[in-house]
């Protein structure tokens, strides 16, 4: 009975405890992943460098990579110019010798970052402009138009190439950037890559038996065949863009000599056959490209003025790849004052472009930026030496015809999977903002939207000449219009920037992610920054700190 009631004693009713409060619909369903600043599944980051020998290998491949687009914008302009194949021989030597100078000078000087600089579609319009402008001109012959043509180039080349270095140099450009956030950086960089989706399937559809297997090869081997075996993984990885490359070319010159194309149309013929292009019959063996090689620039202020657009698209358009790159290369996003000494840099490039007789401007390289991602290569060190495949085979020409020959499909293919990497890594920083903010989600979707919706309707409404949908009595003025809203990341940029920076942007600072990131923005923002955006040696001691 004692034990009884002392049994009793102790054993109390429970209290009521309260409910647990309920959680968020599928918060406990999986895993949450922070976000990461820099990418963990990198084999080399920007400073650290695979062998050499693997350096070169990977040198070799960013100059294939980079050849489709120098190749693409050669055969828009020079045929309407009137150049024939040794033309364009010596006009994709002129570019890939201004690309590798160019992307050395970005590598040392500029952002640092392991970008190639290529020439830009986006002066490809006022490039148009003037063709078309001095089609009604009287010359003896053909090569004499080209000549004048490349001249007129030249000269307002050399002219606009001042609105990037006041840009830049003047901290303009930086300064703009600390409007930036997370927001605006999704749609900015992710159009960087889906708007260029014209020169993907659509391009790989002229030869859908060539294109095709280059894409579903590249797929099958990097991505599936690398598990076969451990060894396999890293070799596969880094190298499988060049084994499909050469097979998927081998097999086209197997069906040109097989005479497939025959009798089939001007435009397959064009597409695939491996020997369609004459380059190589009509390249030089050696050639230097030198100052004015075509002549004095000449210089007209109508043409002028249109390629100052072009060279305000073409920042915009390397600002958002520039993000791109750092991220891929284990970098912190870029801080202001590095993003304008580059496109301060950019605009001395293009100042040597006019002089050395380029037939357009460069931006940095979207596809090699995606390449980063495909290898998970982010060297520094691999980029600057494939500028010795760019100027070695921009001198020698045979050589490097011999591999502009390559069909265009085959470089189509490519650049499905590589700009898409390069959207993907748009859409990933998302994870600095709130992605469930209404606020965020709609301008979000508008950027994005209208950043390729508005540039599909400038282009799809361009005629030969470059004539655009705005057609004032004002040429130059029309240029300038016509090039800017055919830019997908300028529009993006545009929308997104006013959007984010007047619907509530004072009450939604952390939504927008900006605690990210402004310490990147400024100089000593973040201690990371001096690490990967100094620059080489003890440069940074003899230059004025606002250019550092």
């Amino acid at each position: 009975m004692v034990e009884t009631e002392h049994h009793h004693h102790h054993h109390q009713a429970p209290p009521n405890l309260a409910a647990p409060p309920p959680q968020p619909l599928g918060s406990a369903r999986g895993p949450v992943y922070p976000p990461q600043e820099q990418l963990l599944q990198l084999h080399y980051c920007i400073h650290s460098n695979p062998s050499w020998v693997q350096t070169v290998v990977l040198a070799f491949q960013h100059y294939i990579v980079m050849l489709g687009t120098t190749v693409m914008i050669a055969s828009v302009l020079v045929p309407r110019m009137g150049g024939g194949p040794g033309d364009k021989a010596r006009v994709i030597q002129s570019l890939l010798f201004m690309s590798g100078i160019n992307t050395l000078l970005q590598t040392w000087f500029g952002t640092r970052l392991p970008t190639v600089m290529g020439p830009s579609f986006a002066y490809v319009i006022s490039v148009l402009s003037i063709i078309n402008d001095l089609s009604d001109s009287d010359f003896t012959n053909e090569h004499e138009r080209f000549s004048h043509t490349m001249r007129a180039i030249q000269g307002s080349l050399i002219i606009s190439s001042f609105v990037n270095i006041i840009l830049g140099y003047s901290n303009a450009w930086g300064n703009l950037t600390r409007f930036f956030s997370p927001v605006v950086l999704v749609p900015a960089v992710c159009v960087v890559g889906l708007g260029l989706f014209s020169r993907g399937f659509p391009q790989l559809g002229n030869c859908v038996e060539i294109g095709l297997p280059m894409l579903i090869l590249l797929v099958v081997s990097q991505q599936y065949l690398q598990h076969i075996h451990p060894i396999a993984r890293p070799m596969l990885e880094r190298y499988a863009l060049l084994v499909c490359t050469a097979l998927v070319w081998a097999f086209a010159a197997i069906l040109t000599v097989a005479g497939a194309y025959n009798n089939v149309k001007q435009q397959t013929k064009l597409s695939c056959r491996t020997d369609r292009s004459f380059l190589m019959s009509s390249a030089s063996w050696i050639k230097i490209p030198y100052p004015f090689q075509w002549g004095t620039p000449i210089f007209r202020a109508s043409h002028v003025f249109g390629m100052m657009g072009a060279a305000l698209v073409s920042s915009a358009e390397s600002t958002g790849t520039f993000y791109a790159a750092a991220r891929l290369a284990g970098a912190t996003s870029p801080p202001g004052h590095v993003l304008s000494r580059s496109i301060g840099l950019q605009g001395i490039g293009q100042l040597l472009e006019g002089i050395f007789g380029a037939a357009a401007g460069t931006t940095a390289s979207v596809e090699n930026v995606g390449l980063l991602g495909l290898t998970r290569v982010g060297s520094r060190r691999v980029v600057q030496i494939s500028t010795a495949f760019m100027i070695f085979f921009s001198i020698f020409g045979k050589f490097g015809a011999f591999f502009a020959s390559i069909p265009l499909p085959i470089f189509a293919a490519i650049y499905c999977i590589l700009y898409g990497i390069v959207a993907a890594i748009g859409i990933s920083f998302i994870q600095f903002t709130n992605n469930n903010s209404m606020r965020n989600i709609y301008i979000l979707g508008i950027s994005l939207f209208l950043g390729i919706s508005i540039p599909q309707y400038f282009i799809t409404n361009t005629d030969g000449a470059g004539h655009g949908p705005v057609r004032t009595n004002g040429g130059w003025f029309n240029d300038i219009l016509n090039t800017i809203f055919s830019s997908p990341p300028t529009v993006a940029l545009t929308v997104g920037t006013i959007l984010d920076n007047t619907l509530e942007a004072r009450h939604t600072v952390e939504e927008r992610g900006l605690p990210w990131l402004i310490p990147f923005h400024h100089r000593k923002g973040d201690s990371r920054n001096e690490e990967f955006y100094s620059y080489p040696l003890r440069i940074n001691e003899y230059i004025p700190t606002r250019f550092l």
